[in-house]
């Protein structure tokens, strides 16, 4: 328990640093997600997600997000999941919230390296549909996770990410985040994500956040 709590300190600890000289470009935010998967067959599932965020420095809600999708599993380690999302975002400036709808589609494969390690890749198209015109993201991620010895703090991985953002509206490479975190699993049915994001954007207002997060995940 001491080391889980240590763990939650040093995953937000880096809010203390996130005082920036520009308001509307930076910001702290926290991002929380409740997952629930129910099985329908041997390799497809029923995937449901609500996400809440807070952005002002933890002090005001900027945004919600509910996501509906299956995910199909041809072979292990591979998974292949197409998913609809609506979110809700608050502007930080006129205090209006806008609406943007998404057809998505993520495909993820993690190698096992040893007993210990995988390396995952997850690639994600979205289609975007906003009242300033549709467009599309490409998001490819590169992730490597750890399980903690047993000693340590049982059913417990670590991991950090690195993900890049290819926008079709500016025709570049806009946005990364770079994530560190742990996943628990408390039983077979019910896991927890705790992690610390840093994403780096120069287009979007506010872009550049210091993330702290939390991830729910329920399996009937």
């Amino acid at each position: 328990m001491k080391l889980f709590l240590s763990i939650i300190f040093f995953l937000t600890f880096p809010i203390a640093a996130a005082a920036q000289t520009a308001p509307d470009r930076s910001d702290t935010q926290s991002w929380n997600d409740i997952q629930l998967t129910v099985p329908l067959a041997a390799k497809v599932d029923l995937v449901t997600k609500l996400t809440l965020r807070f952005g002002g420095n933890l002090t005001k809600f900027s945004e919600n997000r509910i996501l509906f999708g299956f995910s199909f599993k041809p072979k292990k380690g591979l998974s292949i999941t197409p998913f609809y999302w609506q979110a809700n975002t608050k502007n930080p400036r006129t205090g209006k919230f806008s609406t943007e709808h998404q057809l998505d589609v993520a495909a993820a494969y993690r190698i096992p390296v040893g007993k210990k390690y995988g390396i995952t890749h997850r690639s994600i198209y979205e289609y975007r549909m906003q009242r300033s015109g549709n467009s599309w993201r490409y998001r490819p991620l590169l992730g490597i996770d750890r399980t903690l010895p047993a000693k340590w703090l049982k059913n417990t991985k670590m991991f950090v990410t690195a993900e890049a953002f290819y926008d079709s509206k500016l025709r570049k490479w806009s946005r990364t985040r770079f994530t560190a975190g742990i996943s628990h699993a408390f039983t077979k049915q019910l896991s927890l994500d705790l992690f610390y994001t840093r994403q780096n954007d120069g287009y979007s207002r506010p872009g550049d956040l210091n993330v702290i997060g939390t991830a729910w995940k329920v399996r009937l």
